[in-house]
């Protein structure tokens, strides 16, 4: 991690020497951090306003299948598919100054490594050198931050404990900061408190809590304000139901503000309540930039929604009309095997008892044809060729008596099967 720890102590160092003050350092860091990581940012806040974006239609797809979550789930999945959204892409994005923290907090917990750029094993020496006289606890966690205070008053025992550091300018660091030791880690005993550098330290964590959730609740409201239905309509209740699934967020990182500033160093607070401001400075901004091309998309999906709702307008128009010069005929339009199902439907079943003599011959010679059969021929029913012949095949078929055919009668057959004028030799083939 020192490739990325290095260069952070190089950074606090020059705005420390800059300002004087290492508090204002600390704000500058927190800036330039910001700003380093506006890409990072503007990809969070472009896929998280995507995603509220689709909330209405992911609404939609949730109450069209109540039952079945499965299938839902899977739609929602097709629609971020083809909307080009990563349902994680908001988060993963917002995850990354977060591991900044840990860098950082190496940076301000090792001045002395960090700030003042000596080597480990000379850190450790002077730590070693200076927790007696200093009356620090043996292998405590943040003696550099209190060495790093004190060390110009102990420069001659170090130079000459430490030959390597003989000629080596070591300046002492200031972490006073509006009366507050940010090199202190604050405690959450308040009923301890006894001077105001006690009490400023303590509420250090809790406007740092009570920034980021206020930082997370300008984020959600930004991102809820481009809350569209398909037609281009802000979708109120949409919003909601998505700012009501970011609840879970909304409490977990106020509380983990909260215990990083009751566990770490008072420093650290300061760079989270900076980056908590800064990002509702940014969300202002990148809101403002995002809305100006979803506004455009807005208004081309009114036009295709107003569109639409003349067409539909004057279909509904062409159908009242019909509908007024048919009276109760049926619509021209419906098909004729739904007429015949109509009208067989409200006809009912035929009774026999109430047909007339006409409907029942009618019957009867339907009942005979078909019994009969379409050629006339029992037992060949569909023989409808115009070359058929009864006697082709070797026996008379024209009524229930067949018989085998004489030669005579196949000669006669096949002399009449030929056409007049075919030679002898194709009449046989």
């Amino acid at each position: 991690m020192d490739i990325i720890r290095v260069p952070f102590g190089y950074l606090l160092e020059w705005f420390y020497n800059f300002t004087g003050n290492y508090g204002l350092a600390l704000i500058l860091f927190g800036v330039a951090i910001k700003l380093i990581l506006l890409p990072v940012s503007m990809k969070s806040k472009k896929s998280m306003m995507k995603m509220s974006r689709l909330a209405p239609l992911q609404k939609a797809i949730q109450d069209k299948y109540p039952d079945n979550q499965q299938k839902a789930q899977l739609e929602i999945m097709a629609l971020y598919k083809r909307e080009g959204v990563s349902p994680t892409g908001g988060c993963l994005w917002a995850f990354i100054p977060l591991l900044i923290l840990f860098p950082l907090y190496q940076v301000i917990r090792e001045p002395l490594v960090y700030m003042m750029h000596l080597s480990a094993e000379n850190a450790d020496a002077i730590v070693k050198l200076l927790e007696a006289p200093l009356g620090l606890r043996e292998g405590a966690y943040y003696n550099q931050l209190a060495i790093a205070t004190q060390i110009q008053n102990y420069l001659p025992e170090i130079r000459e404990a430490i030959p390597a550091l003989a000629n080596v300018t070591l300046n002492p660091i200031d972490f006073t900061f509006l009366g507050v030791n940010l090199g202190l880690m604050p405690s959450w005993h308040f009923w301890a408190l006894g001077s105001a550098a006690e009490f400023g330290l303590f509420a250090i964590p809790v406007i740092s809590a009570v920034s980021q959730w206020f930082s997370m609740w300008i984020t959600q409201k930004f991102n809820g304000s481009v809350t569209v239905n398909d037609k281009g309509e802000k979708d109120d209740a949409a919003a909601k139901a998505a700012a009501g699934s970011m609840k879970t967020m909304n409490i977990m990182m106020p509380v983990m503000s909260l215990f990083i500033g009751y566990s770490m160093p008072a420093g650290m607070s300061i760079y989270w309540i900076t980056q908590a401001f800064v990002t509702v400075i940014q969300e202002f901004f990148l809101t403002k930039h995002y809305r100006k091309i979803y506004d455009a998309e807005d208004e081309v999906r009114r036009l295709k929604a107003a569109e639409e709702a003349e067409r539909e307008a004057e279909r509904e128009r062409i159908r009242a009309e019909r509908r007024a010069k048919l009276g109760d005929v049926a619509d021209p339009s419906t098909s004729k095997k739904k007429l015949a199902a109509r009208e067989k439907a409200e006809k009912g079943p035929v009774i026999e008892g109430k047909l007339t003599p006409e409907q029942r011959e009618a019957l009867k010679t339907s009942a005979a044809e078909e019994q009969r059969g379409y050629s006339g021929i029992e037992d060949r029913p569909y023989a409808r060729g115009r070359a058929y012949k009864p006697v082709r095949y070797g026996r008379d078929t024209s009524g229930p008596g067949g018989y085998d055919m004489t030669d005579e009668l196949r000669a006669e057959a096949d002399a009449e099967a030929v056409p007049d004028g075919v030679p002898e030799d194709d009449a046989e083939d």
